[in-house]
């Protein structure tokens, strides 16, 4: 964004665009708050502000984009949670066990050495939680200022 294009843009509407990134803050207070937060303050917006229009496809763009990649990584991590045990979940006569709550422990049946794709999923959700966190910071401190910010790891779903 050259400096005459920034001149342009005005207070409000940096205003409004810092509001935006920060709005995804609100999922740890409202349930798929930053997707609801910023899409509101972004369609109420958009056709008014290019900078307002360009930021909320930004900010939504990402938070889709990281919802998507936690999931398809909590997808893939879930089998290796079922085979640290060896439950037999389709050995229906065991399931009397459950009915008289003779449910036991068995500590042969265990197996560590299945836990390392868990402990690499939790990382690297941990380094989702991480990215998340400190671009929203950045997005929010750089359009403030009227500069335009493109999020790492995006997929465009909102063009």
């Amino acid at each position: 964004m050259t400096e005459t294009e920034n001149n342009t843009i005005t207070k409000h509407e940096k205003n409004l665009s810092a509001i935006i990134h920060a709005s995804t803050f609100s999922k740890y207070f409202i349930p798929f708050g930053n997707f609801i937060l910023p899409l509101i303050l972004w369609t109420v917006n958009k056709k008014e502000h290019e900078f307002v229009d360009y930021n909320g496809k930004q900010a939504l763009n990402f938070q889709i984009s990281l919802f998507l990649y936690s999931l398809v990584l909590g997808i893939v991590s879930v089998p290796f949670l079922f085979n640290i045990f060896d439950w037999n979940f389709f050995d229906f006569p065991r399931f009397h066990n459950f009915n008289n709550l003779h449910i036991n422990f068995d500590s042969d049946n265990f197996r560590l050495g299945h836990l390392w794709p868990i402990g690499i999923g939790g990382l690297l959700q941990g380094a989702i939680v991480v990215v998340n966190i400190v671009y929203s910071i950045l997005a929010t401190i750089k359009t403030s200022e009227g500069q335009r910010f493109k999020y790492p790891f995006t997929i465009p779903f909102i063009k």
